[in-house]
């Protein structure tokens, strides 16, 4: 079962975790055009890998579909949306989402959002395939600029096949990014360390 698990059933529970007030609320027009495009991490600066290398596609406009087995623009204003997928030559992946929100406050309780998603989403997954057990944990917090989180979210199918995510949240100022890395393992093979210095890497480089 790969961690891009889509169904409907994921997409209609992020509305219940929107319990974050109006700092969701849309901003007004042009008030995030002041602020300078974020900065992408580059290839050089994932998770190192055993025996690949890391290649690092285009920064594009708009939600990636690689955050859709915990995290969706379900509910969620059109924010300024870019991202940046990142491979190796095995089943290795990663990508980073930077949303540029209005102001402060907006982009506080859009990191809460998603880290919400995020922490909930080993639950989803159960509740919308019966077939699946995941398990998710809590890295805990890290101290750069306006903070950020770490989880780790492990699937295992019927027929045996297993998945490992590392995923983070964290904010500068306006700004919020997520950090998800994926490969076929259990959390034995998830480099947590590596992954907070990448998280700590990208929060910074933001601007």
């Amino acid at each position: 079962m790969s961690m891009r698990i889509r169904t409907s059933a994921l997409t209609a529970l992020t509305v219940a975790a929107l319990a974050v007030g109006t700092v969701l609320t849309a901003p007004a027009a042009g008030a995030a055009s002041n602020v300078a495009a974020p900065t992408f991490l580059s290839a050089s600066q994932m998770p190192p890998h055993p025996t690949s290398s890391w290649t690092a596609g285009p920064v594009s406009d708009g939600f990636p579909e690689g955050l859709g087995s915990c995290v969706d623009t379900e509910g969620v204003p059109a924010y300024d949306y870019r991202h940046r997928e990142f491979r190796t030559d095995l089943d290795t992946s990663a990508v980073q989402l930077t949303v540029v929100t209005g102001t402060a406050a907006q982009a506080k309780g859009l990191a809460k959002h998603y880290d919400d998603l995020i922490r909930n989403c080993a639950q989803r997954i159960e509740e919308s395939s019966p077939d699946v057990r995941a398990e998710g944990r809590d890295y805990g917090k890290l101290p750069v600029e306006e903070g950020a989180r770490v989880r780790g979210l492990h699937t295992e199918a019927s027929g045996g096949a297993t998945d490992i995510g590392l995923w983070s949240v964290g904010r500068d100022g306006r700004t919020v990014t997520v950090v998800q890395w994926g490969q076929m393992g259990d959390f034995a093979d998830a480099p947590v360390d590596a992954f907070k210095k990448t998280t700590i890497t990208a929060v910074n480089k933001l601007y």
